[in-house]
């Protein structure tokens, strides 16, 4: 079993490989909404930051209610990161994070007046990777446990984790 900071070091390196990620917020409804988003950066002190819209709903919904999760995956990891949510109008780091591909939500570049950002200020992450060597290791012990009929046993792998930053 990893130590928290070998943990943290992991699921900091599993983030790097994402581009695109869940955002999930609260409606004014009390309804769960998810929308794809761009990450723009994710930082060693577990900020998340995605652009959008000053006039996107999600805006409003975290005003009303800051905490959110953003949910990543490919076909053998799954991120969840979990925290609150807060719209930043800082322009210098507009301009630092800009990509180009978002000028085709943003066609003023980083300049546009209607851009801006999101950073999640993550409290906790947790992680699921079964790729590589961990992969492997959770196939085995996941192989024995259904040939013994018995339930996997994976407290000893590594492939899971909750991480606080």
């Amino acid at each position: 079993m990893e130590s928290e900071e070998t943990s943290r070091e992991h699921l900091m390196s599993m983030l790097k490989d994402f581009d695109v990620g869940i955002l999930a917020t609260t409606t004014e409804d009390s309804e769960i909404r998810g929308r794809p988003m761009a990450l723009a950066q994710v930082t060693e002190g577990g900020t998340v930051y995605l652009a959008t819209t000053v006039s996107s709903p999600k805006v409003a919904e975290i005003a009303e209610n800051p905490a959110v999760a953003v949910l990543l995956q490919d076909s053998k990891r799954w991120v969840s990161l979990s925290g609150h949510a807060r719209v930043v109008r800082d322009r210098v780091l507009i301009d630092k994070l800009w990509s180009e591909g978002w000028k085709l939500w943003f066609p003023k570049g980083k300049t546009d007046p209607d851009l801006i950002l999101i950073a999640v200020d993550v409290n906790e992450g947790e992680y699921w990777d079964n790729s590589g060597m961990r992969g492997i290791r959770f196939a085995i012990e996941a192989a024995k446990a259904y040939v013994k009929g018995q339930k996997l046993d994976a407290a000893n792998l590594d492939e899971h984790a909750k991480v606080s930053p």
